[in-house]
C-alpha cells in the first residue's frame, strides 16, 4: 500500500461522499454505534429541533417516555402550546447544558430553587415559572400554585430520568441569560415571555466548549450515578439563532455557537462507549444539502429536511416499521417542501419581535 487513503471507503472522500450523492438518498452518513430497540425507555430533551426526534420516533414504535401526559380532553394543538407532549416531561425547550446540568441537580435533590425571586416571574398579575416560562402560556393565579406545579413537574424529570434507558439531547444553543445573585440560567431573557429585565442582576453569558463539555460531563455523571445502564445519543440543532446578544454579527454568533456544541458532541462520542452521535446538523446545515432543507427565511426546517433527516435516523434504528403514511423507504408527504411550516414549540422565535422593522 502506497498510502493510507488507498483503501479508503467513499464515505471518506468529499467527492464520493458527498458531491456524488443527493440529500434524500445519502448512503452511510450515519452509522450507530449501538441498537436501540423498540422496547427501550427513551427520554428526549433539548432545544426546538429535538421536538421532531420525540414525534417522528414515537410514530416509528420506538417507547418515549412521557411523564407528563396532556388532559384528556385537551386538543394537541392547546397541549403543544402547554407543553404537553413535546418532550418526555414538560421542562420546555432546554437550549443549553447549563439548564440540562441544573434541572437534573434541581430533580435529585442537588439543588433547590426555593427563593420566588429567582422562579417566579409576573405579566399581568399572572405568575410564570422562570425555569420554563412558555409552558403555561397563560401563567399561574398564584406563587403557592406555581411551586405546586413545579415539585409535581421535578417528581416527573427524576422519574423519567431513573427510567430511561436511551437519553436523547440536541444541543441548541451556547447564549444564555444568568441570574447572578442565584447563579441561575434561564431559557429565555427576563421580558421576553414575562418578568422584567434588570441590568444589576440579569448578565449575559456565551459559554466556551470547555464549560459545554464540563456541564455535560458533570450531567453524564450525575444521571450515571442513578441510572448506571443508560445510554446517550447526541444531535446538535441546525436551526441559527434568532438574535444574538453578543458584540457579533447573528451570523458569526450563530457559526460560533454551533462550532462549540458540535466539537463537544464529537468528543464525548469518541470518548465513551455509550455517548453516540447522529448528524441531523450536518444533513442540513452544511453546503451539502444546498440550502433546500430551510424555509425561505433561511432558519426554519422545512418538513422535508426533518423527514429526511429522520430518514437518516431510522436507516440504522428501523423500530417497529414504518409510520401511518410511511412506505418502505421511509419516505412522506412530509417531505414535499411545499409543507406546512416548522411547527416546532420555540421560545426563542418570540426574539424576532425585536428585530428593527
Amino acid at each position: 500500500m502506497d498510502s493510507p487513503y488507498e483503501n479508503l471507503e467513499e464515505r471518506a472522500f468529499w467527492r464520493t461522499g458527498v458531491a456524488a450523492q443527493h440529500p434524500l438518498t445519502i448512503r452511510n452518513l450515519y452509522r450507530k454505534k449501538f441498537d436501540i430497540a423498540p422496547d427501550m425507555p427513551v427520554v428526549t430533551a433539548g432545544s426546538c429541533f429535538a421536538q421532531h426526534i420525540a414525534r417522528f420516533m414515537r410514530a416509528r414504535g420506538f417507547t418515549v417516555i412521557d411523564k407528563e401526559p396532556p388532559p384528556g380532553a385537551m386538543t394537541p394543538d392547546t397541549a403543544a402550546r402547554f407543553g404537553y407532549g413535546l418532550f418526555s416531561a414538560r421542562y420546555g425547550n432546554i437550549y443549553t447544558t447549563r439548564q440540562l446540568l441544573q434541572i437534573a441537580r434541581e430533580a435529585f435533590g442537588e439543588l433547590a430553587i426555593d427563593d420566588p425571586e429567582a422562579l417566579i416571574w409576573q405579566r399581568e398579575g399572572r405568575y410564570f415559572d422562570a425555569m420554563r416560562p412558555g409552558v403555561e402560556p397563560e401563567g399561574l393565579e398564584s406563587a403557592e400554585e406555581l411551586f405546586a406545579h413545579r415539585a409535581q413537574h421535578l417528581d416527573a424529570v427524576r422519574e423519567a430520568f431513573r427510567e430511561a434507558r436511551l437519553f436523547v439531547f440536541t444541543f441548541g444553543l451556547t447564549e444564555y441569560w444568568e441570574d447572578t445573585r442565584f447563579g441561575l440560567a434561564y431559557p429565555t431573557a427576563p421580558g421576553t415571555i414575562a418578568g422584567r429585565y434588570n441590568a444589576d442582576h440579569h448578565h449575559f453569558r456565551n459559554a466556551e466548549a470547555g464549560e459545554v463539555l464540563d456541564e455535560f460531563l458533570a450531567f453524564k455523571q450525575l444521571i450515571e450515578a442513578h441510572n448506571p445502564d443508560i445510554k446517550f445519543l447526541l444531535t446538535v440543532s441546525p436551526v441559527p439563532l434568532t438574535a444574538t446578544a453578543s458584540d457579533a454579527h447573528v451570523l458569526a454568533a450563530t457559526t460560533y455557537s454551533k462550532s462549540v456544541l458540535r466539537a463537544v458532541a464529537g468528543t464525548l462520542e469518541q470518548r465513551f462507549d455509550n455517548v453516540d452521535y447522529f448528524p441531523s446538523y450536518e444533513m442540513v446545515a452544511s453546503p451539502f444539502a444546498r440550502g433546500m432543507f430551510y424555509e425561505p427565511n433561511l432558519r426554519a426546517v422545512n418538513p422535508g429536511g426533518v423527514a429526511a433527516v429522520m430518514r437518516l435516523f431510522f436507516a440504522e434504528h428501523p423500530g417497529s416499521g414504518p409510520a401511518e403514511g410511511e412506505d418502505a423507504t421511509g419516505r412522506t408527504d412530509a417531505l414535499d417542501p411545499a409543507d406546512d411550516e416548522d411547527d416546532a414549540v420555540c421560545e426563542e422565535i418570540l426574539l424576532d419581535a425585536f428585530a428593527p422593522r
